[in-house]
């Protein structure tokens, strides 16, 4: 037998006295950790192959099972931690790199936990948002430097204004909310019916990824952002003008710098035809688009895809927040760019090496607060949307950005815990329990596209319901009027310097 130095990081604490060996948690875990002796008539559960994901735990009829994370039985050392010596054992195993799945679980600082927002009081009353209009409706686009307007009388003297200026082609959200780019390929095709269907039903939009459009899913067209990444899986022009809008990935929160894998065993019959690569084979983004190595190539792609979609649709890029975002989002908006997604170092992945999730790129509430500010100062913020992408977790998240200077958010990863995700990080093994990031057909039934869509939908609702309230304490009636707003935020337990990378006031001050 072989010397075993990796330890298990789960423990399967199960009741004798409530077990009543139906087998539920042997049919439903898809990583073999419980086995049925029909001769005991007993179910055994190896810790080494759990995953923690609870599905088991959830569903044992008789709440029989337990999940818990099992302490390290490591001499404790403040430098050398649990988690260094388990990387270091499972790499002397297997001699590759380590893998894991959404974003970084590391304890460093969440900003949206140290930035307070604002409340109205006597000089600027409250507004009662069950009682008077909140406008929440925001637009992605372009906006032009100046309206012209035509004024003229009628017959009977009635005055009578017309727009003369063209408005770029603009994206329409009943509230500030979006699911991001999440592949078919790395999660399930009913996820991505569920996304789909609830941003056509609330008036949003959903992300395709870099995996193509699945045929089924034509009837969204019109909530639908396509993506052109390094691989170009999917792409032609049938793809791009099935869409509302066009995102170029450049980079992405989880892994800046790095490309993407879906691994062959994913790539089944109808995501090979979706993707339009052979079944089985392994789908490899590169790290950089080989076309792209300047700001005037991608510059040439964004009007290459704006001539492909005959200047109907905003064409955006979408970067990792790293150490230098701002000025690169100022060339990305001179590039010609309708909208730019910022992704931060939270965010969701399928798959990422671990060294690179958890040691590059910076938080998006930096890169927001840096970004914004710059192109204010180079006058040239209303040529360009700011999306914020990276564990957006919640409404006050979202109304926080927002005065932060953004005019919407992505979510994805909040999307798939709505779904029932429980981040056990390992949707590269393709065996989620949930049904949600796998393609496994036995699993995939696990998520009902129209229960998930009602939970995506009840989200949305509630987030938007909070959003209203949070405006209406502040005195403010429209989520137009926030944007940029950092007046209405402080901070509290930070540095000056993050202060004023923030560009907000500590808690107590007054402007």
């Amino acid at each position: 037998m072989a010397l075993k130095l990796a330890q298990s990081e789960f423990e399967i604490e199960r009741d004798s006295q409530k077990c009543i060996s139906c087998q539920v948690c042997v049919r439903q875990c898809s990583n073999d950790v419980h086995e049925y002796d029909s001769d005991e008539d007993i179910i055994y559960s190896d810790n080494d192959k759990c995953v923690g994901c609870h599905r088991c735990e959830n569903l044992c009829p008789t709440g029989a099972i337990k999940i818990k994370e099992k302490e390290a039985e490591f001499k404790k050392n403040y430098n050398w931690t649990s988690s260094h010596l388990r990387n270091i054992y499972k790499q002397a195993d297997s001699g590759g790199i380590i893998l894991t799945g959404m974003g970084c679980d590391k304890p460093y600082p969440v900003y949206w936990d140290h930035i307070l927002f604002n409340a109205a009081q006597v000089t600027n009353p409250s507004i009662d948002p069950l009682r008077e209009p909140m406008e929440i409706k925001t637009f992605i686009g372009r906006k032009p430097d100046k309206l012209n307007m035509e004024i003229s009388k009628d017959k009977n003297g009635n005055t009578k204004i017309k727009l003369k200026t063209k408005i770029p082609p603009q994206l329409e959200l009943s509230t500030p909310i979006m699911f991001s780019a999440m592949s078919y390929g790395s999660i399930s095709f009913n996820a991505c019916m569920s996304l789909a269907a609830a941003a056509s039903k609330f008036g949003t939009f959903y992300n395709t990824g870099e995996g193509g459009l699945h045929e089924d899913l034509y009837g969204f067209v019109n909530n639908t952002i396509v993506q052109v990444a390094s691989g170009r899986f999917g792409v032609d022009k049938n793809y791009l003008n099935k869409a509302a809008a066009v995102e170029i990935k450049i980079g992405q929160g989880a892994k800046p710098g790095i490309g993407g894998h879906l691994p062959g065993e994913k790539v089944t019959r109808d995501v090979s035809r979706t993707r339009m690569i052979p079944k089985g084979t392994d789908a490899l983004s590169p790290a950089p688009h080989h076309d792209i190595y300047s700001i005037e190539d991608l510059s040439q792609l964004i009007y290459a895809l704006k001539e492909a979609t005959d200047y109907k649709k905003p064409v955006g890029v979408k970067i990792s927040a790293v150490h230098n975002v701002a000025p690169i989002a100022s060339g990305i908006v001179r590039a010609g760019a309708d909208f730019i997604t910022i992704d931060g170092f939270r965010g969701g992945t399928g798959a990422a090496p671990l060294v690179i999730r958890d040691n590059v790129g910076i938080p998006i509430e930096l890169a927001l607060a840096s970004v914004d500010r710059r192109l204010r100062e180079e006058g040239i913020r209303h040529k360009v949307s700011i999306i914020v992408a990276g564990s957006i977790r919640s409404s006050s998240d979202v109304i926080k950005a927002i005065a932060l200077g953004a005019d919407a958010a992505y979510i994805g990863t909040a999307a798939l815990v709505a779904m029932g995700c429980h981040l056990c990080q390992k949707c590269y093994t393709g065996k989620c329990n949930w049904g949600i990031a796998t393609q496994d057909p036995y699993l995939t039934k696990r998520l009902n596209p129209e229960i998930g869509t009602r939970r995506l939908l009840n989200l949305l609702h509630s987030w938007s319901l909070e959003k209203k309230e949070m405006l209406g304490g502040a005195g403010i009636n429209a989520i137009e009027s926030l944007k940029g707003s950092r007046e209405h935020l402080r901070g509290i337990d930070l540095s000056e310097k993050e202060l004023a990378i923030l560009g907000i006031k500590h808690a107590g001050e007054a402007w």
